[in-house]
């Protein structure tokens, strides 16, 4: 079952607000063999429900205010990264080199829109950047063989499997008895005082200060929505790593954008810290440790914290230090061998793993920030994309169930082939004319738009305003 109230449940929310939800459903959304849309629909009202509580609670209302949430908009913004337009210009969402490959026993995915991770695969494989010299080098070695060679060169490669076949597999055993969304208590630290926000728009969020430590595609996510939300959001990123252009314009909404070496400004990032509210990471488990970024250390140096965190494959396991995407997890997990044909492998129609964690990362946030403000202690949530792949194939499962306060509507899309329900916007930027998906996460007195397009990548100081 990949329905609100499961996800509302593993958020710790009151079953009474579920009927405060109410949905329009668009069946030919998101189309899949497994249950996207639902799944899509899901992952965000239970954010919006959450945006809805904290803001109720802020503004001093006598109930909370009534969600919507329409697949339409829901499918448009999943697939945010191709709505995109730049001056008119369509964004390249994959490289040539990202993509899946015949092996002499299989199927292996590879991941290299990152120059770097495009150099370590073609070190590992021993070619030159030429898709036939990729191609004729995979064909000849299996695809275990491949997985293992490419992850110790620092590459990203992931063998095709079935659903049966990574059930049995270290990695989904340690991640399967895990809560679709894990969150906790830090420490004792006294109850948070929020400030109280006006009621139009309502802006739960307000005031807050979120340090952002992500990077593709889920982390960025969750962090846009909480800057719709009202939050000064800061997005960090090292010098020497620069974000691909269009995934900035794509996800940089609401937020600005610094550059810190964390080896040699730490007192720069001490600072920032000494203020931050919410601290979001989306950096393989363990990696940001040694910069004091744990949750526990941060709960340390900053009482009343919230440290959320994302990862590919979860924080355990035998690839609890591995590096992932979206696309890699499908292809592990057997979603990409349960949405293929004709011998081939398949995907999603959007890249619902990043977008959906995104929303449940960004719920979690704000669900311990409501829970800070009535008993206290810094907070911890934690998601992985592998949980949320988990979920959605038990979905594929499950019986359907039984839903109140839906209204279908049946019917397609406009004459651009947007489906009905769809929500875009224009606007200018330093980046260009955009053409953007808005959010999807809506309810009475909410935000409709960010209150800033994306700047240049890097630009803005890293202090907060």
């Amino acid at each position: 079952m990949t329905d609100i109230k499961q996800a509302w449940s593993a958020l710790g929310g009151d079953p009474a607000l579920l009927t405060r939800v109410s949905v329009t459903e668009r069946p030919g959304v998101l189309p899949a063999r497994l249950p996207v849309r639902e799944l899509a629909g899901a992952c965000v009202g239970a954010c919006a429900l959450a945006a809805a509580e904290l803001g109720a609670l802020r503004a001093g209302l006598a109930e909370v205010p009534a969600v919507r949430v329409d697949d339409g908009a829901v499918g448009t913004a999943f697939a945010s990264e191709r709505q995109l337009l730049v001056d008119g210009r369509a964004p390249e969402t994959f490289a040539p080199l990202s993509r899946f490959w015949r092996t002499a026993d299989g199927w292996v995915r590879t991941h290299a829109n990152y120059p770097h991770h495009r150099a370590r695969l073609l070190a590992a494989l021993g070619v030159p950047e030429d898709p036939d010299a990729v191609a004729a080098a995979l064909a000849g070695r299996s695809a275990l063989e491949v997985e293992e060679t490419v992850y110790a060169a620092g590459g990203l490669a992931v063998a095709l499997r079935t659903p049966g076949q990574w059930a049995a597999h270290d990695q989904a055993a340690a991640v399967a008895g895990r809560p679709l969304v894990e969150h906790g208590r830090l420490d004792s630290s006294p109850a948070r005082a929020l400030a109280p926000v006006g009621p139009d728009p309502l802006l739960p969020a307000a005031g807050l200060r979120v340090l952002d430590l992500t990077r593709v595609l889920a982390g960025p996510v969750a962090t846009r929505t909480l800057a719709l939300l009202g939050a000064d959001v800061l997005r960090l990123d090292a010098p020497g790593l620069p974000e691909l252009p269009d995934q900035h314009a794509d996800t940089g909404f609401g937020k600005r954008s610094a550059l810190l070496d964390l080896e040699r400004e730490g007192d720069v990032l001490e600072e920032l810290l000494a203020a931050a509210d919410v601290v979001v990471t989306g950096y393989r488990p363990g990696a940001l440790d040694r910069f004091g970024l744990s949750p526990e250390a941060l709960a340390e140096r900053r009482p009343g914290v919230v440290v959320a965190q994302l990862s590919a494959w979860g924080a355990y396991g035998p690839w609890g230090d591995r590096r992932g995407f979206d696309s890699l997890v499908q292809a592990a997990t057997g979603i990409a061998a349960v949405e293929g044909s004709a011998g081939r492998p398949g995907a999603l129609p959007a890249q619902a793993l990043d977008h959906g964690t995104g929303y449940l990362l960004a719920a979690g946030v704000l669900r311990a920030l409501t829970e800070q403000a009535r008993e206290g202690g810094s907070r911890s949530v934690r998601v992985a994309l592998t949980r949320t792949a988990g979920w959605l194939l038990e979905g594929a499962v499950a019986p359907a169930p039984q839903r109140t306060g839906v209204e279908e509507v049946s019917g397609g899309g406009d004459a651009g082939g947007r489906p009905a329900g769809s929500r875009l916007a224009e606007r200018e930027s330093p980046l260009g004319r955009l053409r953007h998906a808005l959010s999807p996460v809506s309810f009475a007195g909410g935000p409709g738009d960010w209150a800033r397009p994306p700047g240049i990548w890097g630009a803005d100081p890293a202090r907060w305003c």
